[in-house]
């Protein structure tokens, strides 16, 4: 196919404001908005969102600005509000084993109730246990028994006295300890004479030792009495003692169970964990009845002790509402855009107290983990990753599927601490990951035990094929854009604009970006340019103007580049010819600006048995792509002149003025045109720059940023003066990616510049010298041919190798590598 120029109607896409269906975008308010291009990500993510089995998270995959989190959180919601709503998780002090809190679960709403009625319960208990135990009939009850109690204390106590006096002493109780419940362990007995007066120590000097002996051994015999008097004294105080806690247990065991079955009668719905529930409720029971001492005023002395004790019992008859569903509606969607170990996973608050770090059941606060139970959970992979403590968390909850509470920093604390572990919980949660490719795949190498748990994968497109139906719903993103920005709507001409830029974006005149963050942001812009000429509609004219004046704001880089190629610093020539010197195009990418920059290609051929020599590999120059692109240029040529093979060249390859390095293999075809030319002897024409790979066969390949290499060199020949007959040759291939700028398509429409196209390299050789190409024969190639005359010089070089010694088997093209020139590239297309 022979070389093609293209007409203006080619160079880029024009969409037709009329074809659109509206007049500007408030027509469009009312209308839904749907996945723009992103048909096969919508349809995974609703497959993923409705199958209910373990290990079917969602791994979202795409790039920034491709609607990955914003559509996905919309269809999440709407799924969301399908579902049931899912309990409350309450925590509960534990009064067996204090140190594991107990998990609850709740219907919806009744954790909220749950800690409403257990704190009305503890202020019930502090005012009515006090007046059951003033009451009448309780004092009446208490007062029978300690009478009872204190009459078998006077009986016994007469009984000790009689035993006294029957054996002639008298027996004293400590009247300042007397009476029930005292201390009873202080009794004077003393010996009297046959007159009944006390015996002094003078008149016992006066007995006889028989006396004496009998003295001492009814001394033994009433103190052994009065032990066992004391013995069924500490008795009767207990046996006192528990009659009257059954007594008071007796009187408050009604109002308790009362106050009990009111709360189990409250919490009517049927739960999961109602055994739970009761089993902990009976331990309320079984706790105030066993400290019902505590809610009675004593002596003044202990009653501060007393009151701290009965705050600490009532304390822990608080419930911890970890999780309130109390005012949902369906299920939760939890985005955590901070997803650090506290926040995701839970935590437990400490404080100091006397140097030890204290907390209860009360200081467990959920995370969005819990908090996301019977939802979804949306996060970030770049954050979790980020942290590898949350990350080997993370990893550990996919596995088992349940959540213990832990503060991992307790165990580096600088002062000891009170420890606390909560009991651990399932969690029934559809974890929606959202993630680069490169992340996602990064991952899969990585930790596959992770990754086979997401076997849903979403995978947003960065572009999508065109249709009347895609510009429509662009329209409808504009619309929906401007209500929620508060900006005037867009008129079709504007939305036509808008969707020329997304082709552009995408370098596709048949497709286009999936960025709509990038369109956003021009939609933004496009009406603060409206807005300062005080427009009520943004049109055409103020989408172009914000375009341009987004490059002016980024693009003093490529300026500086143009100015020294303005200035001479930089050797281009875009006018005449020359051998051995073409000039390629190159993408310089900035990450927030790309443009095309001409570099000077040249090549230098004699005899010898080097082969080709690739400059930029040699020093380093030059990534592995274009290295590759340079060994395959080498295979070509061997191919073109296998039937003289052993070749005796040599041949070096540069970049002029190149220091930065190299990538990319786009430049290929203009190292083989400044190689042949070498050759050949023939010169290029050097107002023809040339872009485009080339493969073993001969043919050339597209490359990525077409556009910015064609309006890079357009630039150039403007600074340098255009004179009619400069233009960029690139692949055939490449001609659905143009979608270049406005003014470049009209100076093509005025013949100041022109576009070639071309299917093989060898067209593009003829573009350029002027001669064909060559078809090998018989004899080898024509004469007049440009393979012909290369074919003249090699046969040249091979004389001249021989004339000085017989040449090595040819070493020829075995030292290169890499073609385009797109520094700090993203992937050429």
């Amino acid at each position: 196919m022979p070389i093609a120029t293209l007409s203006p109607s080619a160079l880029r896409l024009r969409v037709d404001p009329d074809a659109l269906g509206f007049a500007d975008t408030s027509e469009l308010l009312d209308l839904p908005l749907p996945w723009i291009g992103q048909e096969r990500a919508g349809q995974a993510a609703r497959f993923g969102l409705a199958i209910d089995q373990p290990d079917y998270h969602l791994f979202v995959l795409g790039e920034a600005g491709s609607g990955r989190t914003t559509l996905m959180h919309q269809m999440v919601q709407r799924v969301a509000a399908t579902r049931p709503v899912p309990p409350d998780l309450v925590y509960l002090h534990d009064f067996e084993v204090p140190e594991h809190p107990r998990a609850l679960r709740l219907p919806a709403g009744e954790g909220r109730q749950l800690r409403q009625l257990m704190g009305e319960l503890a202020k019930t208990l502090q005012t009515q246990i006090p007046k059951r135990l003033l009451a009448p009939d309780f004092k009446v009850g208490a007062d029978r028994v300690e009478s009872t109690a204190q009459a078998e204390e006077d009986r016994a106590f007469a009984e000790l006295s009689a035993f006294a006096e029957a054996r002639r002493f008298g027996l004293l109780r400590d009247q300042a300890r007397e009476g029930l419940g005292r201390d009873q362990g202080h009794m004077v007995f003393t010996r009297r004479d046959e007159a009944g007066e006390p015996l002094t120590a003078a008149k016992a000097m006066t007995l006889s030792p028989a006396e004496r002996a009998a003295i001492d051994a009814d001394e033994e015999a009433l103190r052994a009495e009065i032990g066992r008097f004391m013995e069924r004294s500490r008795a009767r105080e207990l046996a006192t003692h528990e009659a009257l806690t059954t007594l008071r247990r007796q009187a408050i065991k009604p109002l308790l169970e009362h106050e009990l079955q009111a709360i189990r009668g409250a919490l009517r719905k049927q739960i999961k964990d109602s055994v739970k529930l009761g089993r902990y409720l009976d331990q309320v029971q079984q706790q105030v009845l066993d400290n019902l001492a505590l809610f009675e005023a004593g002596e003044a002395s202990d009653e501060e002790v007393r009151v701290a004790s009965l705050l600490e019992l009532l304390t822990r008859l608080r419930v911890n509402v970890a999780v309130d569903h109390h005012d949902s509606a369906g299920a939760p969607v939890i985005a955590d855009d901070n997803p650090v170990f506290r926040s995701l996973f839970g935590s437990i608050e400490y404080e100091t107290e006397n140097d030890v770090l204290v907390t209860d059941f009360s200081r467990i606060r959920a995370g969005s983990l819990l908090k996301a139970h019977g939802g979804f959970l949306l996060l970030h992979l770049q954050d979790l990753l980020a942290d590898p403590a949350v990350w080997e968390k993370l990893r550990r909850f996919l596995r088992t599927g349940r959540l213990q509470i832990e503060e991992p920093g307790m165990v580096f604390a600088p002062i000891s601490a009170v420890a606390l572990q909560p009991e651990a919980v399932d969690v029934d949660v559809k974890i929606v990951l959202i993630a680069s490719v490169e992340d996602y795949y990064r991952v899969q190498e990585g930790d596959p035990d992770v990754a086979r748990r997401f076997r849903c994968k979403v995978d947003f497109a960065e572009r999508f094929t065109a249709t009347d139906a895609s510009r429509n719903a662009t329209g409808i993103f504009v619309a929906h854009a401007c209500r929620r920005m508060g900006l005037p709507h867009f008129t079709a001409a504007a939305v036509a604009v808008l969707i020329e830029a997304s082709h552009r974006e995408a370098q596709d005149q048949t497709r286009q970006s999936a960025i709509f963050a990038r369109t956003e942001a021009l939609v933004m812009e496009s009406a603060a340019v409206a807005h300062a000429r005080g427009a009520a509609r943004v049109d055409a004219a103020d989408v172009q103007a914000a375009i341009q004046a987004g490059i002016h704001r980024h693009d003093h880089p490529e300026q500086q580049l143009q100015d020294s190629i303005a200035d001479g610093e930089r050797l281009i020539d875009v006018q005449g010819e020359c051998i051995g010197q073409v000039n390629g195009l190159t993408v310089v990418d900035l990450g927030d600006h790309r443009f095309g920059f001409p570099v000077r290609v040249t090549a230098s051929t004699h005899a010898g048995e080097e082969g080709l020599l690739n400059i930029e590999r040699e020093v380093e120059l030059s990534g592995p792509i274009h290295d590759k692109g340079v060994l395959i240029l080498q295979s070509h040529l061997s191919a073109l002149f296998g039937h003289i093979a052993p070749l005796a060249l040599n041949a070096a390859v540069v970049f002029e003025q190149e220091y930065s390095g190299v990538e990319g293999d786009s430049a290929s075809c203009a190292e083989f045109y400044a190689l042949l030319s070498g050759l050949a002897g023939l010169p290029l024409r050097q107002g023809i720059a040339v872009t485009g790979a080339i493969n073993q066969a001969g043919e050339m390949l597209p490359v990525g940023g077409v556009n910015e290499k064609i309006e890079g060199w357009f630039r150039s020949c403007e600074r340098l003066g255009l004179d009619g007959r400069q233009g960029v040759l690139i692949p055939q291939r490449n001609r659905r990616h143009l979608m270049l700028s406005p003014a470049l398509v009209d100076a093509v429409a005025q013949g100041r510049f022109h576009i070639h196209t071309a299917e093989r390299a060898g067209e593009g050789l003829e573009l350029l010298t002027g001669r064909p190409y060559g078809s090998l024969g018989p004899g080898g190639y024509p004469a007049g041919s440009v393979l012909g005359q290369a074919q003249r010089t090699l046969q040249a070089y091979r004389r001249a190798c021989q004339a000085v010694g017989e040449p090595r088997a040819s070493a020829s093209y075995s030292r290169a590598r890499k073609p385009t020139l797109l520094r700090h590239p993203r992937r050429s297309r």
